[in-house]
């Protein structure tokens, strides 16, 4: 069964925030990790909504393609109560493992289990599984590491009854794989809704520093952010106001998301430094400094406006890193900056440069990313990328910018929200093609 689409509520979100904001921060009620591994029931769902997924973030923004929902109540028996989010610490025994958005941002391991052979629909007070038995299969023991982006509330007994619930990507339910190669076809003819194991993980082959947002409607007086592309989740962000470091407030319970303020009351500059799940400042306490986009003028428009920042951590100001995260091994897709390339990088045109990397291979197909860097002195407005696939393949899909293909040529040109580079600065875009992976000619970027 596939749950419904999570829509997200802009203007609510905000005035939610706002309240918190009038009201003071509640505090953040941290649920234990669970044991682990822990086995649950597993569903999917199709994607995460426009324009926030739970925790604050596009869907083209996460980490990773391969992302999960957790459940944000723990209220067993109970499937018409909603109550208020985030929920206050008088009802800490009813928070589940969304943990009020604070396992946003984490990496989960995710192992398939046994198959039911009987109903598993996840009906109000029917057990799991009825008229029929958990059985194991040439399934089990698949695996495929994925991100938390998402939150189950829904008035079903997986959301409600069972605590270690997970909603999967519909898409990524065909890339589990086992000693490497995707099992191709769990989904759906032999899905029915399985046990699955998992625990928290770090974000695996982590390299690269966080990336840094505005959210839809942040400016000078509500500066939304959201901060992605994390070493171990996010617990916190602080900022410095008038020379002291404050807390700031979580966006409603979306945990990736936080409303920040300005080092100078009113100002549009910006110092924050991160707490990651452990409670752990990032980096050792990095600072991250950076402003209102000018882009944004008086209020961003945009679902999600990346900003460069420069840091300081005991060295001195650096230039903004840019970010890579490979979630897992074989085919996952990611959504990530600036990785070490494998394919050589292009010639320089008008500003700007191309490299190719190959982030996972199976039989028929693979998936590479593209990183764009502006190699000009002054910011660029976009840019366009081109190459020519050597051996007959083909695009199958793409995300963080408009791709297309004609005969072997593939062009992409940025997104709305990754076209404006300052100088120096780095984005990228992925894709999946069918075919053999090979090193494509002729990789060129134009700016403008």
């Amino acid at each position: 069964m596939t749950l419904p689409t999570r829509l997200r509520l802009v203007a609510a979100l905000a005035a939610a925030a706002a309240a918190l904001l009038a009201a003071g921060q509640l505090p953040a009620l941290a649920v234990d990790d669970p044991p682990a591994p822990v086995t649950g029931n597993a569903t999917h769902f199709d994607g995460l909504g426009a324009p926030y997924g739970g925790c604050g973030l596009p869907q083209s923004e996460l980490d990773s393609q391969d992302f999960v929902a957790l459940n944000v109540y723990n209220l067993p028996g109970d499937y018409s109560s909603f109550p208020t989010r985030p929920l206050p610490p008088s009802e800490a025994d009813r928070i589940g493992l969304w943990n009020n958005g604070l396992n946003c941002g984490r990496f989960v391991t995710v192992t398939i289990g046994d198959r039911c052979t009987g109903i598993n629909d996840g009906a109000p007070g029917q057990p799991f599984c009825r008229n029929g038995s958990w059985v194991a299969d040439g399934y089990n023991g698949a695996t495929l590491t994925m991100v938390v982006a998402d939150s189950c509330g829904d008035g079903n007994a997986w959301c409600r009854d069972d605590p270690y619930h997970l909603d999967l990507a519909t898409g990524s339910l065909n890339r589990f794989a086992r000693d490497g190669v995707p099992v191709g076809d769990l989904y759906p003819n032999h899905w029915n809704n399985r046990h699955v194991s998992w625990s928290f993980v770090p974000a695996p082959n982590y390299s690269g520093d966080l990336r840094i947002g505005f959210l839809q409607g942040a400016q000078r007086y509500w500066p939304a952010i959201a901060v992605s592309h994390l070493p171990n989740g996010i617990h916190g962000v602080e900022y410095l106001s008038d020379g002291a470091w404050r807390a700031a407030t979580m966006n409603s319970d979306m945990g990736q998301s936080y409303v920040i303020g300005a080092s100078t009351s009113g100002g549009t500059d910006f110092q924050i430094r991160v707490r990651d799940a452990a409670g752990t400042l990032v980096n050792g306490g990095r600072v991250y400094r950076f402003g209102l986009p000018a882009g944004c003028g008086g209020t961003c428009s945009a679902a999600y406006t990346p900003v460069s920042y420069t840091t300081s951590d005991g060295t001195g100001a650096t230039a903004s890193p840019s970010a890579s995260v490979s979630p897992s091994a074989s085919a996952s897709p990611s959504v990530s900056v600036s990785p070490s390339p494998t394919g050589g990088p292009s010639s320089p045109s008008a500003g700007c440069a191309a490299s190719w990397r190959v982030t996972g291979t199976w039989s028929g197909g693979f998936q590479a990313e593209v990183t764009v860097r502006n190699t000009g002195a002054a910011p660029i407005a976009g840019w366009t990328t081109s190459f020519g696939f050597p051996a007959g393949q083909r695009l199958a899909s793409s995300w963080n910018a408009t791709a297309g293909q004609s005969g072997s040529e593939v062009t992409a040109t940025n997104a709305s929200w990754n076209g404006a580079l300052p100088a120096g600065g780095t984005t990228s875009w992925g894709l999946v093609a069918t075919g053999d992976a090979a090193t494509p000619t002729g990789l060129a970027c134009t700016a403008r």
